[in-house]
């Protein structure tokens, strides 16, 4: 059932292609300049999430297919509630475990949920 007071949460699938793309990016540099080391491609996917979430409510992957990290107020998530959210996804579980209302552990967390825009 879904929260009402939190902005429609946006399907699963283009969640998983967003994670697909951002992970994709972060894949990318670790290969160039970290010869593809597992604990690199991790910090680099931990840091340009906390930092796009925090200052643009959204990843390259969110912002390619439409997609925005809100609030319960329909804000921007900020720095805090993007890092709880960052920290919690990289662990994994929180992020393949979902709540009622279809919104993963660690978005129920940070007090955040991914939203269609377009």
């Amino acid at each position: 059932m879904p929260d009402p007071q939190f902005p429609p949460v946006a399907g699963l699938g283009r969640r998983i292609v967003a994670l697909l793309i951002d992970w994709a990016l972060a894949s990318a540099i670790s290969a160039g300049f970290f010869g593809y080391h597992e604990l690199a491609t991790l910090g680099i996917f931990a840091l340009t999430t906390w930092l796009m979430v925090a200052t643009l409510s959204a990843t390259v992957g969110h912002v390619i297919l439409g997609l925005a990290i809100r609030t319960a107020g329909r804000g921007p998530a900020g720095p805090v509630r993007a890092l709880v959210r960052t920290v919690l996804l990289c662990l994994v579980i929180p992020a393949v475990v979902w709540g009622k209302d279809g919104r993963g552990l660690h978005d129920v967390a940070a007090g955040t949920v991914v939203t269609r825009i377009r």
